[in-house]
């Protein structure tokens, strides 16, 4: 080969590597601002903090948390910002994944509200449907958890495994689902070495649910009834999830069953700020929250001022 036609080949070659470094360079700012935190990382102390007993022998105690001084050291804490349907299987999933490795770890679940007394009553029969078998605890500390553990609000789920008080690892789910699963389970085998991780399925099929008509069941199985006749009607409801993604945040605010009065309020200040006089999203706005009054999702107040700013929504819509 001529040496002038080996120069240009070298030459090209250079050039596409500089485009490839160039490209990745680029990139990895981006990739590192979408990663989400929640809680100690890997490697941090998980310290004590104070929680009371949802149910058992542990109901109505105020105690404090700890897992220093555990005779397994080894600990599944899952801190809880909210529930949604589809967080049931995973939940359903990493208690049973606890309850099968029991004599290596202990299984705690915390629940972070701003109204203790709602929680407490709501709380136990939410852990009974979902046949939630680790301990049920309610963070002492209000919605935003233990103050030195920075967890995360638009986390509904955050996943320590923590070996005495060190953290082994860290998941922060956003939109927590069955999918997340299989990653979840092989970083908690890691932990616990165990040489064979169990898969979802397994865990599923021990509980009796099934990728299509059981896991339907356990996403239904935190609903009060009078919201599972709802649930199976989804074909036919009135209304639509908002495709604006900034919309159905709230909307997962607002249908929070331990929301204070004064949360709603606020909740719904800040969809009318966001909406202002934007047609499109005030058309959205109509769509989800008919969905949310069709369900009976929310709080009693919730469902009064939705009724009422929905009215508000169809009226600006109609006005010439």
């Amino acid at each position: 080969m001529p040496n002038c036609l080996c120069s240009l080949l070298a030459c090209s070659r250079f050039r596409v590597i500089l485009v490839v470094l160039f490209l990745m360079m680029s990139l990895l700012p981006g990739l590192a601002q979408d990663r989400v935190f929640s809680g100690p990382q890997k490697g941090e102390r998980a310290t004590a903090f104070s929680v009371v007993g949802l149910r058992g022998d542990l109901q109505g105690q105020a105690i404090e948390w700890s897992n220093e001084g555990d005779d397994k050291g080894k600990c599944l804490l899952v801190f809880v910002h909210g529930l949604e349907r589809s967080m049931a299987p995973l939940m359903r999933v990493l208690d049973a994944f606890g309850q099968r490795y029991q004599d290596l770890c202990r299984t705690d679940w915390v629940f972070l509200s701003d109204d203790p007394v709602a929680s407490r009553q709501r709380l136990p029969m939410v852990g009974q449907s979902l046949k939630i078998k680790g301990r049920m605890l309610l963070s002492s500390d209000g919605s935003e958890g233990p103050g030195n553990y920075g967890l995360n609000k638009q986390c509904l789920l955050t996943i320590l495994l923590l070996d005495r008080d060190r953290v082994l690892s860290n998941h922060a789910l956003i939109q927590p689902g069955l999918s997340d699963a299989e990653a979840i389970l092989a970083s908690l085998s890691s932990g616990l070495n165990i040489e064979s991780p169990p898969t979802a399925a397994s865990l599923m099929e021990a509980l009796g649910m099934t990728r299509q008509g059981g896991r339907d069941r356990a996403m239904r199985a935190e609903q009060p009834a009078e919201q599972k006749e709802a649930s199976q009607k989804t074909q036919t409801m009135p209304g639509a999830v908002p495709s604006d993604p900034q919309l159905v945040g709230f909307m997962r605010q607002f249908l929070q069953p331990d929301n204070t009065d004064a949360r709603v309020d606020q909740i719904l200040r800040e969809v009318n700020a966001y909406i202002e006089d934007d047609s499109n999203l005030i058309g959205q706005a109509i769509g989800g929250w008919t969905r949310l009054l069709h369900v009976k999702y929310g709080t009693p107040y919730a469902q009064q001022q939705a009724a009422m700013e929905l009215t508000k929504w169809q009226k600006a819509m109609t006005a010439p």
